[in-house]
């Protein structure tokens, strides 16, 4: 038995040994990319700029599952962008390539077979193409206005066969165009939420505006209310605190849970403004969801209340550690 046992661990010690030869392989790959990125990749960026229509990727096999995420993010960034399959293309799906596109074409070798008739076409149309390959002899590299010369480097196969290190660099190629490119175009946080109003994604571009509980269901108490009245709120409106306002309605303390424990002997007779823990912590309604949370775990607080725009003093809405369960943020 403990035979096995040891053979078992040097088994998984293996196993997580070749983990992480793969992974430093890419790695390596990857910094020869960075280092080989020159002044080719702002031509890229420049013409996919310019580009009128969309921006059309096209690779075929593990190149070709590239070129589809990077048309995805390409699209999630705010620059139109489509995949087009070089071997759906030549049976009419050359159709959907248009005057005023831009190609980005995708092949390590850069003498892939199937993007001559996509090329060409382009071609014929006056589409502008950036070519993406490892080889600057190549019929891609020779036939793009943009060449993109990727690194020639190792897989991380042990036969260095399948694509692993070279569609790594591919990959961080392209999505290093994406972000180039949407940053180029000034996009913000406004801007990627239009793009993604579901998916996680959408949920932490979220604002706490679009989340929060206002108007009747704000748990708010004057500086003189009477604790047992105060209790009934926090009660009654199961948040487990209260805010406390003075007589201009300004936002001066807050009562939690835990203010009652350490207040034991003010419960009976005392008032808000004995009890309340003043200069609570607030956010204004345009803080993002995820910001709020960051807030809240950092401030070890169930609750924060979200201000007025134009009244800062004044509360407009409250926020759980539950709202965010709720909506799948934690």
């Amino acid at each position: 038995m403990i035979t096995h046992d040891i053979q078992a661990d040097t088994a998984t010690s293996a196993i997580v040994d070749h983990g992480r030869r793969v992974i430093r392989a890419e790695i390596e790959a990857l910094i020869q990319l960075e280092r080989q990125v020159d002044d080719s990749f702002a031509a890229a960026v420049r013409l996919l700029q310019g580009t009128r229509g969309r921006i059309v990727v096209t690779g075929m096999g593990k190149s070709g599952h590239v070129a589809r995420k990077i048309a995805a993010t390409f699209a999630a960034t705010g620059s139109p962008a489509i995949f087009l399959h070089p071997a759906e293309a030549a049976h009419g799906d050359l159709g959907m390539v248009q005057h005023g596109d831009t190609l980005l074409v995708l092949s390590n070798s850069g003498s892939t077979p199937e993007l001559s008739p996509v090329m060409q076409h382009c071609r014929s149309l006056r589409i502008r193409i950036i070519g993406m390959a490892s080889r600057a002899d190549s019929p891609v590299m020779q036939a793009a206005d943009v060449q993109l010369l990727l690194p020639q480097v190792r897989e991380a196969c042990p036969s260095n066969i399948a694509p692993t290190s070279s569609t790594a660099v591919m990959l961080a190629l392209g999505d290093a165009l994406a972000m180039a490119l949407s940053e180029l175009r000034g996009a913000d946080r406004d801007s990627l939420k239009a793009l993604h109003p579901g998916g996680a994604i959408g949920l932490r571009l979220m604002a706490v505006s679009e989340m929060m509980h206002s108007g009747s269901s704000l748990p708010l108490v004057a500086r003189d209310t009477p604790m047992r009245d105060v209790i009934m709120t926090m009660t009654s409106m199961g948040f487990g605190a209260a805010g406390v306002l003075d007589e201009a309605g300004a936002l001066i303390g807050v009562i939690t849970d835990g203010d009652l424990r350490r207040h034991l002997g003010d419960l009976g007779d005392g008032v808000a403004a004995d009890v309340m823990t003043p200069n609570p912590k607030t956010v204004p309604p345009d803080t993002l969801a995820e910001d709020a949370l960051m807030i809240m775990n950092d401030c070890k607080i169930t609750t924060v209340f979200v201000m007025d725009c134009e009244q800062p003093q004044r509360p407009v809405g409250i926020v759980h550690i539950h709202d965010f369960v709720r909506y799948g943020l934690s």
